[in-house]
């Protein structure tokens, strides 16, 4: 399940592709009945469409679906820095502060494989700390499924010091436990990633 996934997100798979299960399993070394839960897994997720007696084909992730993802994680990506605020560890803003310091450090040296490590690091923590199970896996998987285009405007130097400043007023709000700054500048986050995107051209970010 996870390889599939990781691989229809990634791109290796083509929108409308079908997803043979032999082929699959051989490429895997596995029998067809777990490529076949995986599938079905996969179709819970939306990643993939089964049609009967014809076969699976990938779904993946659209362009209208990217749009939406970034607009609800507006909102919760708020929410949850809220809910931080008042539940945050010392360790956990200790590392926060490390990701912000560490990022400014790969920036300078264009490593940008490590920013995009540390991104997901530092939005991993505020989700950890906001104490919500159900708030931390819907974005999870929303931070997940957005990967490759969050990989490609984190290379672009201009967005990519706009995100760590950003960040670092997210975590300031947080060490100073003030909830209604930490969901504004999480928020603000995300609609500044929203607005880098619409001069990118979102139809780009999706090639």
């Amino acid at each position: 399940f996870h390889k599939l996934q990781e691989d229809i997100l990634s791109g290796k798979y083509a929108v409308d592709e079908e997803l043979k299960e032999k082929n699959i399993g051989d490429d895997l070394g596995v029998s067809r009945t777990p490529v076949r839960e995986a599938l079905r897994q996969l179709e819970l997720e939306g990643l993939v469409h089964i049609i009967p007696n014809k076969g699976a084909f990938v779904e993946g992730v659209t362009l209208q679906d990217v749009k939406d993802i970034y607009e609800i994680r507006t909102l919760l990506e708020g929410l949850c820095a809220r809910w931080a605020a008042n539940n945050i560890t010392k360790e956990q803003l200790e590392e926060l502060e490390e990701t912000v310091f560490l990022s400014d450090f790969h920036f300078s040296k264009e490593n940008w494989d490590q920013m995009v490590e540390l991104d997901n690091r530092f939005h991993e923590i505020v989700y950890e700390a906001c104490g919500s199970k159900e708030l931390t896996r819907v974005l999870r998987d929303y931070h997940h499924y957005l990967q490759r285009i969050r990989k490609i405007t984190l290379e672009q130097k201009t967005r990519a010091r706009a995100s760590m400043d950003e960040h670092r007023k997210i975590a300031e709000a947080l060490k100073a436990r003030d909830a209604a700054e930490a969901e504004r500048c999480a928020s603000i986050h995300i609609r500044n990633t929203i607005s880098n995107m619409d001069k990118i051209g979102w139809e780009n970010l999706m090639r």
